[in-house]
């Protein structure tokens, strides 16, 4: 039959119950193709087709069942049989169409009624019938001409048949993974039927581990467990449960694509019970076979991670000898756990630290949920910076980035002088800059050729290497400018052509800045225990405290004057006025006060509450 797939639901019948008829049986014996395409009449064909059609449409649904599936709807039965009209006897579609239909007339009160009953869903291979064509035919390992004929036939017949709305729903398949389909049925089968799960896997990230004994898979999904919210779960436990689930006995002794099926059956089982999941982790891959299958059936949601390590660092680490880590290797590679390295996504080099590895982790699991920007350049002139600074900057960038091969990826002025507001003699120049480690040297010596273009003025100069942007090995505010510049809330002033840079979640943004503010709050204490406080610091640091404190409030403030005084009005509370503070050492420790006061009250008794 046709490789395309029509599924359609039906709801219960309580009319005779459905067995296979001796007629099947006497065509098998003699030859289904030579029955449907040489020897039986078109007419003979349909009278079988549609009793038994109409047999199954009258079998009851199993006790109990709310639903039943069957492959092939009563609309497949009108374009089989149309599209071998109009191979037998040279028809047309249209003329093949009108064929399909006399043939069918006998039963066709039976038929309407029966389609009746059914919700209908149709699969196609692609919206162009020629292309589903070629997809179908693709499929089979050989194909006479009567049989691409029919295939062609078939298909204008589906098409015709969608476009005519027998069908309640259609899906084009295209190559898409077998759970973003399936994810698609449900959606639109549940509101219609309640016993059809609502989604499949629905942006679940999953990543799958594989390697030798001891290589470190085992520590990558702790690592990804702890750090990084990946639930973790073992691969044996979720077919186990599914076969037990399905009535198998023996998962194990079945084909290799059964079990990649059990596997996702058994994902979807536990996802479906712990809705709020979008990333897991899955240990460990031992087959190849089922590996590949996973891969056809997840598409992009699965990310093979294979670990590895030398024979002599495994042996070492096997806490049950050298003997030991040789016998499960040969197990593992006699199920093709070695070959999964081709197919593998990540290969992960363990002969390192454990930091090292982490490091390498932080980077898969962030590349999964933070987007890449490419920042666009504004020029140094449009900052409103005095004349001096903007100098100094043009020089640098030009000393930086004028030779064959730039120093740097992306330079961007922060902080104040990026919001046009900097204030001589109260604001640093806070300058971000992202360069490879071994361009330190060089760029030390560009900067001592400029410095003096600063004057008095503070130059904050921040530097990380893309790799350690890309891993998130940065500070919290690191991890805003990279927010920023991913959103493009801060355009740097020189970036080299085609970078692209990972861009933090605001969430990720926001959860990052408590650790910030715990070192503001450290801060402010310190300062307020000097006898003479830096009115300059203070002022700084209570209001990163306060722009933290507002963030979770859902304020985003860029500016040092507001955030204290937003924070204030947020909170009910009788703060100085930020040009006062400025000026007078006493408002700036009230405020000072007041803002560490609205931090005390986000922390929990000291002493253990009452039950």
């Amino acid at each position: 039959m046709a490789s395309w797939r029509a599924a359609s639901v039906r709801l219960p019948s309580r009319r005779g119950r459905w067995t296979r008829t001796t007629r099947w049986a006497q065509i098998v014996e003699r030859g289904m193709g030579a029955w449907w395409w040489q020897d039986a009449p078109v007419e003979e064909v349909a009278d079988v087709l549609a009793c038994s059609y109409l047999a199954r449409s009258r079998h009851p649904a199993a006790d109990g069942a709310a639903l039943r599936l069957v492959d092939r709807g009563l609309p497949m039965l009108e374009a089989s049989l149309a599209a071998t009209a109009a191979v037998r006897e040279d028809l047309d579609a249209r003329r093949a169409a009108d064929r399909a239909r006399q043939l069918l007339e006998p039963f066709a009160d039976e038929l309407r009624a029966a389609e009746a009953r059914e919700h209908g869903v149709l699969l196609l291979h692609d919206e162009d019938p020629e292309a589903g064509t070629r997809l179908s035919l693709s499929h089979e390992a050989s194909v006479t001409d009567t049989y691409a004929s029919y295939q062609r036939h078939l298909h204008e017949q589906i098409h015709r048949l969608a476009e005519q709305g027998r069908f309640e729903d259609v899906i084009v398949v295209a190559g898409r993974p077998v759970v973003a389909v399936q994810d698609e049925l449900r959606r639109l089968l549940h509101p219609h039927h309640p016993a059809v799960p609502a989604r499949c896997l629905p942006g679940v990230d999953v990543v799958a581990l594989g390697g030798l004994s001891e290589s470190g898979k085992s520590t990558t999904g702790e690592y990804l467990r702890t750090r990084h919210g990946h639930d973790r779960l073992k691969i044996g436990h979720l077919i186990d449960t599914a076969a037990a689930h399905a009535g198998i006995r023996d998962p194990y002794a079945l084909a290799p694509v059964v079990r990649a099926e059990l596997l996702l059956d058994g994902l979807d089982r536990y996802t479906a019970a712990h809705h709020y999941l979008n990333r897991l982790t899955i240990e460990s891959l031992h087959e190849y076979d089922v590996t590949a299958e996973l891969r056809r059936m997840l598409g992009d949601q699965l990310s093979v991670v294979y670990v590895e390590a030398t024979e002599e660092l495994r042996m070492h680490r096997g806490t049950a000898g050298p003997e030991d880590v040789r016998v499960r290797d040969e197990v593992k590679r006699a199920r093709g756990a070695e070959r999964i390295r081709t197919i593998a996504d990540r290969v992960i080099d363990n002969n390192g630290s454990r930091l090292a590895l982490e490091r390498r982790l932080d980077r898969i699991a962030l590349d999964a949920v933070w987007p890449t920007a490419a920042p666009v350049a504004t020029p140094v002139n449009t900052l409103g910076l005095p004349v001096p600074l903007e100098a100094f900057l043009t020089v640098l960038l030009e000393r930086a980035t004028g030779g064959s091969e730039p120093l740097i990826e992306l330079l961007a002025v922060t902080g104040s002088g990026a919001r046009g507001k900097y204030q001589h003699g109260w604001s640093d120049l806070d300058v971000f800059v992202i360069a490879e480690p071994d361009r330190t040297t060089e760029l030390h010596q560009v900067l001592e050729g400029v410095r003096g273009e600063l004057g008095q003025v503070k130059l904050g100069l921040t530097v990380l290497s893309l790799a350690e942007c890309r891993a998130g090995a940065v500070t919290s505010r690191l991890l805003h400018v990279l927010a920023l510049l991913g959103s493009g809330a801060l355009q740097p002033q020189w970036v080299r052509p085609g970078l692209l840079l990972p861009a933090p979640r605001l969430a990720d943004d926001v959860a990052a800045s408590v650790k910030a503010g715990v070192q503001a709050a450290v801060e402010i204490r310190r300062q307020l225990l000097k006898g003479a406080p830096d009115l300059r610091a203070l002022y700084k640091i209570t209001a990163l405290l306060a722009k933290v404190l507002l963030r979770f409030e859902g304020v985003e403030r860029a500016s040092d004057d507001e955030a204290p005084a937003d924070l204030a009005a947020l909170t009910g509370t009788d703060a100085a006025l930020p040009a006062k503070v400025r000026d007078e050492r006493p408002a700036a420790c009230e405020l000072a006060r007041l803002v560490l006061a609205q931090w005390a009250q986000t922390m929990p008794p000291a002493h253990r509450e009452a039950a």
